[in-house]
């Protein structure tokens, strides 16, 4: 699923999402748990605001979001 994601830059300029829009509605980061890097993608493991367990892909050449995974129930 594509999303907007709205980001803070870091203090070395990579993005960290703050909070991400889809389906009408927007949710605050809560906090990113895991982030990590593949060869065209970095991805972001973290809570909304909603209580939900998100991972976010960013397509670095296309300026792409989506969410790979969610789950709406997630416990830490």
């Amino acid at each position: 699923m594509e999303v907007t994601v709205e980001c803070i830059a870091g203090h070395r300029g990579e993005e960290t999402p703050r909070a991400l829009a889809f389906d009408g509605r927007r949710v605050e980061v809560a906090e990113v748990l895991d982030r990590w890097l593949s060869p065209d993608h970095s991805y972001f493991k973290v809570v909304g605001g909603d209580g939900a367990l998100y991972i976010l892909r960013h397509d670095v050449a296309r300026g792409l979001w989506s969410v790979t995974f969610y789950d709406r129930l997630a416990s830490r």
